[in-house]
């Protein structure tokens, strides 16, 4: 006699996402609405939203590291407003400058501001240093500096490259490899800014760097993930706060259950059929139990991560500007940044107020991260003097926060180092999935994060084998147009969002470059 058909469907599978940042909670919300797979996500901090978070202090909200809602993938432009109802999304203009020897420089650039400042004789003396660096390029171009300089001349190179890179990397321009400059300022080429400088398009969308206009949502980015937790709880999702992964048992080939730790120190093994993860794919891997192989465990053990920290400043809104932000290239502050949230939006600041967020990339543990907020503060308020911005006397309070591992750190390893973990992965632990910023070490934007999420969870659900480590690096992501062959510059591929590739041999054991980060 022929068997009963089965009288139960498939059972849902069993999901732990480990972080609520973009990716975790995207991945969520993908399995609950669209596949009905209800999800735990066990999440380390006290925060929905990872680096896209919204801090709020005393009824100020800062955004960490400033998020402009744009993007150029269908898919992640309508979860945003999946989310989000329209009317909390605000077009807000685009405005930014370049601070560089005393004197501000539209960015993107405008040719009369350019000349303006520059000066007819130094511009003059730009373009023939150009003319020189075409004519004679220097003879070592593996550096970022080489690089750069043969294809804008030095004087372009000193004005508007060196100084802000070497405070963003905590590295000299000389000491960094040209992979940085292929991936990243492929994007800025002098023809595109000339371009766009003397032929400026009403908010072209071609060049990301470029956009003159962007989605907001009213209170921050936070406000998207806070509100994307509301949803995948109402469908019936755990999400679980302060609750740090502490190991990952494997066995037969798979993940089996993740053990995590509450901040009271009570453990709970939550068994599982896949793991999504964007917790830093290092931690991860040392996560593992049994460890992971020596080869990957030493892979893991050699990334490394940038930080970043901000002080946000209160002062009266006439005292602020009106940029979204400002690129301080003047080496007599640190400071790399300056942010006034008002601009961002009206709603994360006071009547009459506004808050300016003093962006300092740092490692974590270094002299900077380590200040007292206190310390911080006056620092904040000093260079703000300094560059003529704001009178100390009119700050009316201050708050500091610190983001560690903010950014993923490209040296000459890592590219083998991330290989290496992922081939451990494949063979030893193929349900579990790293996804996201951290979670993949690659240097995403927030919708390209989402986006790797989207692709994770549809492959759980329906058995799909999207490559989620193409994403970011096809050709509909370039920021810069492809040649009339459908290849872009020197045949990479990519849109401009990697990290510096940074070679570790120039620096000893104690540098921070080289330090091991806790794990």
């Amino acid at each position: 006699m022929p068997e009963p058909p089965d009288t139960l469907a498939d059972p849902s599978p069993n999901v732990v996402i480990i972080g609520a940042g973009p990716a975790g909670l995207t991945a969520a919300y993908e399995l609950a609405v669209r596949h009905g797979i209800t999800s735990t996500i066990l999440e380390a901090d006290s925060v929905v939203g990872g680096i896209s978070r919204t801090v709020e202090r005393d009824g100020w909200r800062f955004d960490i590291g400033g998020h402009r809602f744009f993007t150029k993938v269908k898919e992640v432009e309508a979860f945003w407003h999946e989310i989000l109802p329209d009317e909390d999304f605000m077009l807000r203009p685009r405005m930014s400058r370049i601070y560089y020897e005393g004197k501000y420089y539209d960015y993107p650039l405008k040719a009369s501001n350019a000349l303006k400042n520059l000066g007819v004789l130094e511009a003059f003396l730009c373009v023939m240093s150009y003319v020189r660096a075409r004519v004679r390029p220097p003879k070592d171009q593996t550096t970022l500096e080489g690089w750069i300089v043969a294809r804008f001349g030095w004087r372009l190179y000193k004005h508007f490259f060196k100084t802000y890179n070497e405070k963003l990397w905590g590295v000299p321009t000389n000491k960094m490899p040209a992979d940085f400059a292929a991936q990243r300022i492929k994007n800025l080429s002098l023809f595109n800014a000339v371009a766009n400088a003397l032929l400026p398009k009403r908010n072209q969308k071609e060049i990301t760097s470029l956009i003159e206009e962007f989605q907001y949502p009213k209170h921050g980015p936070g406000m998207m993930w806070e509100r994307c937790r509301e949803l995948v709880e109402a469908k019936g999702c755990t999400v679980l706060m302060e609750t740090r992964v502490v190991g990952i048992h494997h066995e037969g080939g798979r993940a089996v259950s993740v053990v995590a730790e509450t901040k009271d120190g009570a453990r709970t093994e939550y068994p599982c059929d896949h793991v999504i993860s964007s917790m830093p794919i290092s931690q991860l891997l040392q996560a593992m139990d049994p460890p992971a192989s020596p080869v990957a465990v030493k892979a893991a053990d050699d990334l490394r991560y940038r930080d970043f920290l901000t002080v946000a400043l209160v002062v009266p809104e006439d005292a602020s500007f009106p940029d979204n932000w400002i690129y301080v290239h003047s080496r007599e502050v640190q400071v790399g940044r300056i942010q006034n949230f008002g601009s961002w939006s009206p709603y994360m600041v006071k009547e009459g107020r506004t808050c300016l967020g003093l962006e300092f990339f740092v490692f974590e543990g270094d002299e900077t991260w380590s200040k007292p907020d206190e310390d911080l503060i006056e620092q904040g308020k000093r260079e703000l003097q300094i560059l003529g911005l704001v009178d100390p006397d009119k700050v009316e309070a201050g708050y500091v926060v610190r983001m560690p591992k903010a950014y993923p750190f490209y040296d000459e390893h890592y590219k083998a180092n991330v290989a290496r973990i992922v081939e451990w992965l494949e063979a030893c632990a193929p349900n579990v999935h790293p996804v996201g910023r951290n979670g993949m070490h690659r240097y995403n934007n927030q919708d390209h994060s989402m986006y790797t999420a989207m692709l994770t969870a549809e492959n759980i659900a329906t058995g799909s084998e999207h490559d989620v480590w193409s994403v970011n690096v096809e050709e509909e992501y370039h920021e810069e147009s492809s040649d009339a062959d459908g290849q872009s510059d020197k045949g990479t591929r990519g849109t401009g969002r990697d990290a510096p590739v940074i070679g570790r041999q120039h620096y000893g054991d104690d540098h921070p470059v080289n330090r091991p980060t806790a794990s």
